[in-house]
């Protein structure tokens, strides 16, 4: 899809609520502050008007769900067709009833944390040390100080490519450690979670207190994506990245954390390729000393070369 495409996209799409917008840098948007550019990127004005865009947009046209832009490493080429960012358009929270509460997929995890700690429930306090949506805790089981975002679930709603609204129990979804198989064609845009009515309990310090050891362990104030892999059976990621040396390890301007060896950081002029390289070396030093294959718990979407003319908009995540 190029300059000529994009103009006729943007004409098919006109009258939908929100902003739309061209070859917007994605460097903007994630956490790590890097990524090339979408080629239409959506943000929408609520839930109506992203049914709206779904039910316009023509069928051969790829869709990238986004919400906070962390745990995602976006290549330098950018990412073909539709950015769907539900950050600010998607932002509601609604108490259901005394244990349950619905969230759209653009709220911030430690909004929603906590929005329940002020309500007096218990069991959401864990996301307050994730930095992403809660849309996308909720699509890769995110998880924290020992929780994870699907023990809360109760039910989750998503939108299909037809601008369909579709509910799904948890009992429907396969979900496991920092993995969910959602249904085809279908894209998370909120979801309804069951806690624990609790009181004389201060929730809010417990939230502190996790807060206070986040900022001890981890590289809060440098610009990273959270934790790099996911932790193998029964050990520890940074730990396995510590013994092989990583902590301290550059490639231009990206570099594995000397406070936590599962964090890489931008130290100011890092490319999204640049990073790619240190998670490719951290795997094979790894996994040459311990024989453990340590799989990205960060996404990497789009592509590292420039698009060519005559190319199709398939995203090209491998």
């Amino acid at each position: 899809m190029h300059t000529i495409m994009q103009r006729s996209l943007q004409s098919h799409l006109e009258g939908i609520e929100g902003v739309l917008l061209r070859d917007e840098p994605m460097n903007r948007h994630t956490s790590w502050r890097v990524g090339g550019k979408a080629e239409m990127f959506y943000v929408p004005t609520d839930k109506a008007s992203l049914v709206q865009l779904m039910c316009q947009l023509p069928g051969n046209v790829p869709v990238f769900w986004f919400g906070l832009g962390s745990n995602l490493l976006v290549r330098d080429a950018g990412i073909p067709g539709m950015v769907v960012c539900t950050f600010k358009g998607m932002d509601e929270i609604e108490r259901v009833d005394t244990e349950s509460i619905y969230a759209q997929a653009g709220v911030a995890s430690a909004k929603l944390a906590k929005y329940c700690a002020r309500h007096g429930l218990e069991g959401a306090e864990f996301l307050a040390g994730i930095p992403g949506s809660f849309g996308g805790a909720v699509a890769m089981n995110a998880g924290a100080f020992g929780g994870d975002t699907w023990s809360m679930i109760e039910r989750i709603e998503c939108l299909d490519r037809d601008g369909n609204i579709n509910w799904f129990d948890k009992s429907e979804i396969s979900y496991q450690y920092r993995h969910v198989d959602l249904p085809e064609n279908n894209w998370i845009v909120g979801a309804q979670i069951k806690l624990k009515a609790i009181k004389g309990l201060d929730l809010g310090r417990r939230i502190r207190e996790l807060l206070k050891t986040r900022g001890h362990s981890q590289p809060v104030q440098s610009a990273n994506a959270g934790s790099v892999f996911k932790n193998p059976e029964n050990d520890f990621a940074a730990r396995l990245l510590e013994e092989v040396g990583m902590k301290g390890v550059s490639t231009g301007g990206a570099e594995y954390s000397g406070k936590h060896a599962n964090f890489i950081i931008n130290k100011g002029s890092a490319t999204a390729d640049d990073i790619e390289s240190l998670i490719k070396l951290g795997q094979k030093s790894v996994e040459q000393r311990f024989g453990i294959r340590l799989e990205p718990e960060v996404r990497i979407v789009g592509r590292s070369k420039p698009f060519e003319t005559g190319e199709g908009s398939d995203p090209g995540n491998d």
